[in-house]
């Protein structure tokens, strides 16, 4: 296991700059998710920490020494694509094993080695098939089994679970959790799957545009964003903000009416006032806080609750009702969120000015 520190890592391609000195320490035995949109250097952040990119500039620390110009193979990291990456003419036995194959271990360690890891993964009946007969689940766990057998460091995942359906997806989710909980060794995860980072990390770094603009807990990120990217992003469905103003410390918007604490402190200015879809419930009149009228545009009935879509100053917001509660479009409609669920966002800028 090991602490891994990026100190102002600069990744360039040519004249282009692709990740922007980004500073982060991940602490041994800690489960980082990294996120963000297609392009923001996630990946590519990922692949430096491999050594799969040339850092351009910045150090890389990986148990307090510099990785900079070591090979892939002499930082003791392990890595699992999105692609599985695993040999059809090989039994899983033999994909499993064949980061050991070139090691010095007696032929009997290295087949331990392979059955411990199959039965830690739930692979154990599975070592003489090949991956043709298995689902894709269990193939990934086969990628999974490969990295772990040489008892890495580190593992790195990038977008591991992006090819499997939705079903596969949240099991697979469960299972690379349960492992870090066993294991304890270093994890360093990459998404674009805001859902995977909330329900797996200890802390998310959600980056845009090569720069990290958060680092903290799932709940951190999700009750304190500092901005309106962040909070957009961490969430689902993704918060909702609508043009506003904020005026002696109140904040209004066109067809809401607000009830509630001021904003202490903050200037006048115009600002995007957010509030979080489960927060704003439909027909709960009972209290102060934010009181919205519009006009439904779409229902989403999921058993539980129903996610409503109404217009608010010409803009679509969603609020949620029981389940059993399912309006129909084109009626009017009221929802309130509580006071202390509104973020209020500085309109030029987009950073957090405060909640009320």
């Amino acid at each position: 296991m090991a602490k891994i520190e990026l100190q102002g890592l600069v990744k360039e391609y040519g004249k282009s700059r692709a990740v922007h000195g980004i500073d982060l320490t991940i602490e041994d035995g800690e489960f980082v998710v990294f996120v963000g949109p297609s392009g923001c250097g996630k990946s590519t952040t990922l692949r430096m920490i491999a050594g799969l990119e040339d850092i351009s500039g910045g150090k890389l620390l990986i148990g307090d020494e510099v990785v900079n110009q070591r090979e892939p193979k002499q930082r003791n990291i392990a890595m699992v694509f999105q692609n599985y990456a695993i040999y059809p003419h090989m039994t899983v036995g033999q994909n499993i094993g064949f980061g050991l194959y070139t090691s010095k271990l007696p032929k009997a360690e290295k087949q331990r080695l392979i059955e411990e890891a199959g039965k830690t993964l739930g692979l154990e009946k599975l070592l003489d098939r090949r991956p043709a007969a298995l689902s894709g689940g269990q193939r990934q766990r086969v990628a999974i089994g490969r990295a772990m057998v040489r008892d890495p460091a580190a593992f790195l995942f990038d977008e591991p679970l992006s090819n499997l359906d939705a079903q596969l997806r949240s099991q697979m989710r469960m299972e690379i959790k349960s492992l870090h909980q066993r294991l304890g060794t270093t994890i360093v995860y990459v998404t674009h799957d805001q859902i995977e980072a909330m329900t797996m990390a200890d802390r998310i770094v959600v980056m845009r545009d090569g720069r990290i603009l958060q680092v903290g807990t799932p709940t951190d990120l999700y009750e304190h964003p500092t901005d309106v990217f962040t909070a957009r992003f961490i969430g689902s469905p993704s918060m909702n903000l609508v043009a506003g103003k904020l005026v002696g410390g109140t904040p209004s918007i066109d067809g809401a009416t607000w009830d509630g604490p001021r904003l202490e402190g903050a200037a006048d200015a115009n600002v995007l006032v957010g509030f979080r879809p489960h927060d704003l419930v439909v027909d709960d009149m009972q209290g102060g806080g934010l009181v919205v009228t519009g006009t439904v545009t779409a229902v989403e009935p999921l058993g539980s609750e129903t996610l409503v879509h109404m217009t608010l100053a010409g803009t679509t917001v969603i609020a949620t009702a029981p389940g059993r509660v399912v309006p129909k479009i084109g009626s009017a409609i009221t929802a309130r969120a509580e006071p202390g669920s509104l973020y209020i966002f500085d309109a030029a800028t987009e950073q957090a000015l405060g909640r009320v």
